[in-house]
């Protein structure tokens, strides 16, 4: 899935978070620190990155969190 019932791509609803305190903010504020990130980019593109990148398992937990709130938003 591309977007969300409201139409929106995930990597742009990710980047809207980056005020929260919470670890879907991190992720956020982590994700527009990245200068190769995209707003089209797909929670599954997403999880493939951070694999590749070596991250660990509160950051996939993290992602898990918001690709559920992203697809209820």
């Amino acid at each position: 899935m591309d977007t969300n019932e409201q139409g929106e791509a995930f990597g742009a609803w990710l980047l809207k978070q980056a005020g929260r305190d919470d670890w879907i903010g991190t992720l956020a504020k982590q994700a527009k620190g990245d200068p190769k990130f995209q707003k089209s980019l797909t929670p599954d593109d997403l999880r493939k990155r951070l694999h590749d990148a070596g991250a660990e398992g509160d950051t996939f937990e993290a992602l898990d969190d918001a690709e559920t709130e992203w697809l209820n938003a």
